[in-house]
């Protein structure tokens, strides 16, 4: 596959809309080849994940019962990817109506080819603008997305409109700390990691600014980067001959350095991955 590092420069700096939805076509498949399934997450290495699919699995099943999605007639999934999560709730709950909503309409059409897809809804959409009617939905999960939402502040405002009374939204998300010479802490992070940075005091705030009661706040960052570098460390050579069959060989050595930066600044907390679950709270006012 032809890759132009321009391009990709450029995708990451700038991060607009078009630019995330670019960079997602053009690297999503060298995840998928690397890991050997249809989720784009970290995953959540417990004690019982030993591959990247097991622990995409487990982070699945652990936001699902974070949400209590046993409890929920229906629910978003924002920034949905390949549907790869929707179809392991879609089994693990199976009375569930689940709607995925994504931006970019390639990943819609490759996730409309891949297997059981026959009970999620697909909307090619924004976060910012869910085409769904106030007080519908039971819960909103944004597993993994967030970070690229640029007008969070809409998406955050759109989940509370859309959400019923006593509905959840979860978010899980990589962080950043808030620290000078950011350049120098993340090093290679900060022309490879495309996202948006926000801390944990930022997507707090927002919540609260827009009156959504905190539910809990999980810190799992130690179970996320270090275990998924190790991983990639230990089977590099498979996973090196892989995506070289594919793609030009700097993108592996680039994939490389920037897992063990990763690895690095989660150690010294530069970086986290939390889980934030809050509910909408009824604002109705009784005599």
């Amino acid at each position: 596959m032809q890759l132009n590092p321009l391009d990709i420069i450029f995708w990451t700096f700038r991060r607009n809309e078009k630019d995330v939805v670019n960079l997602y076509n053009t690297l999503s498949p060298v995840m998928q080849l690397a890991v050997g399934g249809d989720m784009l997450n970290f995953g959540y290495w417990e004690n019982g994940s030993t591959t990247p699919i097991a622990a995409q699995q487990a982070l699945c099943s652990k936001v699902g019962k974070l949400g209590e999605l046993d409890s929920a007639e229906n629910m978003i999934d924002v920034g949905s990817g390949v549907a790869g999560p929707a179809r392991f709730w879609s089994n693990e709950y199976p009375e569930l109506d689940i709607i995925c909503v994504n931006t970019n309409f390639t990943q819609l059409q490759n996730a409309i080819s891949a297997k059981n897809i026959e009970r999620i809804n697909q909307h090619n959409s924004t976060s910012a603008n869910f085409p769904f009617a106030s007080d519908s939905i039971d819960r909103v999960i944004a597993l993994e997305s967030a970070q690229h939402f640029k007008d969070f502040d809409s998406f955050i405002s759109e989940s509370k409109r859309v959400l019923k009374n006593n509905g959840i939204l979860v978010i899980a998300i990589p962080v950043a700390r808030k620290f000078e010479n950011s350049l120098m802490k993340l090093g290679i992070l900060s022309f490879t990691w495309s996202s948006e940075h926000y801390s944990t005091d930022f997507i707090k705030t927002k919540l609260k600014d827009h009156n959504l009661e905190i539910m809990e706040i999980d810190s799992i960052g130690e179970k996320v980067y270090s275990p998924l570098t190790k991983f990639y460390t230990q089977n590099r050579k498979e996973i090196k001959q892989n995506l070289n069959s594919v793609f030009p060989s700097y993108l592996e050595k680039i994939l490389y350095k920037s897992l063990l930066k990763m690895k690095e600044v989660s150690e010294s907390k530069t970086i986290d991955y939390v889980l934030i679950k809050c509910r909408k709270v009824s604002t109705s006012i009784t005599a």
